[in-house]
């Protein structure tokens, strides 16, 4: 029930995008430079790298769902049921990301660096991350019952992460790298500087979240109907739930895309085209996409539904992806242009994304009569880690495919091979993310619409019940 607190407004919209901000302050960093540090910098193979990151998602397995079950089984208090956690978690989460990117590791054994990485890695990301990026993203649906908002609050989530993209992609390529022998290397102490002010940022962003946010709509407590709400009823509910299904393997299959881009553009602008400057320059493109994109996706999203105009966005991203790679542009501008489009393609999609699953929750809601936010956004968390760990993994595999290294990170038939995998990579993912939303996900604009006012009635009726 709405709790008839402070309309909804620009704080909210501020504090919901300040919060992913300080998230992708150390989940970008992971998925764009964990790789590439390992690699260049403690000389960790690919594959090994690629392995500890998806074995970590089995811990995630258990770890996401438990903080979804702990979330929607708590009162919460005066601030909500979702906010606390992001003041509770905030320095952890960003001090156990500064420990992965250790410059001093580098000298160790292999054994030693290879369960140091295990340890901090899975410390930060399926502890830390789990515990405040699962309830940030399940307080959306508590933020406001409106689509109006919650489509302002998927934007300026969206536009938050890209801020961020931007500083780690664009600023990073800057200042990290350094010429030796005509090649263009990592700089691992200097990466860990970097690593370490990122965290702080990280900690000013929660901060500034927790402050400007407001939890407005609190479902009625039920403690009895919680316990009821057996795990084993949880995963019942979950697997049974098209639109739930549909959306996690959407996730799974668009982080797959995306980062593979963000990961490999670490490979192809030192390795193939010798040109970080162009990297950064890429990265501020990126930027310029989703400014563009955020202006037409919430009038593009209540005229022809967030799912649709997000099945046009992946196939404009897969068919540049493929010209791309038809063309193999020379001039690296030409590439950082074709990638703008690309880039712009997939910023339509990140800007409806976050509002897609508040779609889901509450079609859940309506399908199983209790409200699992928590739950929900665990297992839409999971599906994104999955992604992650998907792109690392593979990524990690096919460089050590085509033997990359150290030793061979210049040499022609490598480079090569590094184009080739950041482009057919992508192009696939978003070819079948397209296919899933248009034929598998349910919740087209018709049915959100009806959902809506379902739930709007429902609302209606237990503030009566309250009332009398």
């Amino acid at each position: 029930m709405d709790t008839g607190e402070k309309k909804f407004g620009w704080k909210d919209k501020l504090g919901y995008l300040f919060g992913d901000f300080g998230n992708d302050f150390t989940f970008l960093l992971s998925s764009s430079f964990l790789l590439k540090f390992y690699t260049d910098v403690c000389g960790v193979s690919a594959a090994v790298v690629g392995l500890i990151i998806m074995l970590a998602r089995f811990v995630d397995a258990f770890t996401d769902v438990t903080m979804g079950r702990i979330c929607d089984r708590s009162k919460g208090n005066k601030n909500g049921k979702f906010k606390p956690w992001i003041i509770r978690m905030c320095i952890p989460v960003a001090i156990s990301s500064f420990l992965i990117y250790q410059e001093g590791i580098a000298g160790l054994p292999m054994y030693m660096k290879i369960l140091y990485l295990s340890v901090t890695y899975i410390l930060w990301g399926s502890i830390f991350y789990t515990s405040i990026n699962i309830p940030y993203g399940s307080m959306a649906s508590t933020i406001s019952e409106k689509p109006g908002d919650r489509q302002s609050l998927s934007t300026f989530r969206s536009l938050g992460g890209s801020l961020a993209g931007v500083i780690i992609g664009a600023g990073i390529p800057l200042v990290a790298y350094d010429t030796v022998n005509g090649n263009t290397v990592l700089n691992g102490e200097r990466f860990t500087w970097i690593a370490g002010i990122f965290s702080v940022l990280a900690i000013i962003c929660y901060l500034l979240c927790y402050f400007l946010v407001t939890e407005r709509v609190r479902p009625v407590y039920d403690p009895e109907l919680n316990k009821r709400n057996s795990l084993l009823n949880m995963f019942k509910n979950a697997f049974t739930n098209r639109a739930l299904l549909s959306i996690v393997a959407a996730s799974v299959v668009m982080l797959l895309a995306q980062l593979t881009m963000q990961t490999m553009a670490n490979y192809v602008f030192p390795n193939y085209y010798r040109n970080t400057v162009a990297q950064s320059a890429s990265t501020l493109t990126m930027l310029v996409a989703i400014l563009i994109a955020a202006a037409f996706v919430k009038p593009l999203a209540s005229r022809f539904g967030k799912a649709e105009i997000s099945v046009f966005a992946n196939i404009l991203a897969c068919a540049v992806n493929i010209l791309t790679l038809i063309i193999r542009p020379e001039n690296v501008w030409v590439y950082v242009a074709l990638q703008f489009v690309s880039w712009l393609g997939l910023g339509i999609f990140t800007m409806a994304n976050w509002a897609l699953i508040t779609d889901v929750i509450d079609y859940s809601e309506l399908r199983n009569g209790i409200r699992e936010d928590g739950a929900i956004y665990a297992m839409y968390s999971f599906a994104r880690k999955l992604g992650q760990a998907a792109s690392a993994g593979i990524t990690g595999l096919l460089l050590s495919a085509i033997g990359y290294s150290q030793e061979t990170a210049f040499e022609k038939d490598v480079v090569d091979s590094i184009f080739d995998i950041s482009l057919l990579v992508p192009a696939a993912g978003f070819a079948l993310l397209a296919i899933i939303l248009w034929f598998w996900y349910p919740l087209h604009k018709k049915k959100v619409d009806e959902n809506v006012e379902a739930l709007r009635r429902k609302r209606q009726e237990e503030q009566d019940r309250n009332k009398a």
